[in-house]
């Protein structure tokens, strides 16, 4: 299968490209850099020009592809509105090139959607249906309006923290915060759980979900339920010896910076149907144990 990706070059895109070439599959993946491309090369991959805000490039993309993973989003936390509406504008366009095709066309969201639309402390499952106004639940919705378009469309709802060395995420995020302030804080009793996933668990999903998954899949990328914040960040806090610390709610905000919208959501997740959808086995290890490894903290 020829699969046009975007965000190839990321950190969860460079794994799906060995994946997927591994499996046979020719990879075109789509470059705004000089940088990426070369990368691209290397991996083994074709190289396709352009950007998320360039519609043409994603619709020649597309078009010319037997399959689509749509990994790229703008994380931008400065105009994260700007980054749902660039995502959105990118899988209606990506979307009307694969229309009545009967094409694969794999997007990502994140399982932290699930925490704005359950009650406290319920766990998450691919049957929960996003909203449109929600974060990213605009691509949701959209593609699983393309499943009665004639597109064999999947969403990849992503744990929090995508764990692995190389890693630039959340967890990274809180390390620096932890550095900057001197302590490895979480918030109120830190019970409240992130679901997470190593990289290649996560990769190895994005191909299962190209190759086998129905139209209008919802599928969890959590290789463990939940892990609580507190383990987090104490883990952080012994290996930069640091105190690990309890805020309240209310300082949440000033510590955390942007991530203070997430450190204290408690978003166990699910990912029993997707397992047996797809007989997606995570297994790498868990988040605590790749921490304890001691590469995240080499910088």
């Amino acid at each position: 299968m020829r699969v046009f990706v975007t965000g190839a070059t990321g950190f969860i895109g460079s794994a799906v490209i060995p994946e997927l070439i591994g499996a046979g599959h020719q990879v075109v993946g789509l470059a705004r850099t000089d940088k990426a491309a070369a990368a691209l090369s290397a991996a083994g991959a074709e190289v396709h020009h352009g950007g998320l805000d360039d519609l043409e490039s994603l619709r020649s993309g597309a078009a010319t592809a037997d399959g689509v993973i749509h990994l790229a989003y703008k994380h931008d936390f400065s105009d994260y509105a700007g980054a749902v509406a660039t995502d959105l504008r990118a899988v209606e366009t990506i979307g009307a090139a694969l229309e009545g095709s009967g094409k694969p066309f794999v997007i990502t969201s994140g399982t932290m959607i699930l925490s704005m639309l359950l009650p406290p402390g319920q766990t998450g499952t691919e049957e929960t249906v996003a909203r449109a106004e929600l974060p990213r639940g605009g691509s949701e919705c959209l593609a699983m309006a393309l499943a009665e378009r004639g597109v064999r469309t999947s969403v990849v709802r992503l744990s929090p923290s995508v764990h692995g060395e190389g890693d630039k995420g959340f967890v990274p995020a809180l390390i620096a915060i932890a550095r900057d302030k001197g302590v490895s804080a979480y918030i109120g009793d830190g019970t409240n759980r992130w679901p997470a996933v190593h990289r290649l668990d996560a990769a190895r999903l994005f191909r299962l979900a190209l190759e086998h998954a129905p139209a209008g899949s919802r599928l969890h990328g959590a290789g463990e339920e939940g892990v609580p914040f507190r383990d987090i960040a104490g883990v952080i806090g012994r290996h930069l010896n640091l105190p690990v610390v309890s805020i309240p709610p209310e300082e949440a905000n000033a510590h955390f910076g942007f991530l203070g919208a997430f450190a204290g959501r408690d978003n166990p997740t699910s990912s029993a149907l997707t397992q047996e959808r797809l007989n997606w086995r995570p297994e790498h290890h868990g988040l605590i144990a790749d921490l304890e490894e001691g590469h995240y903290f080499n910088n």
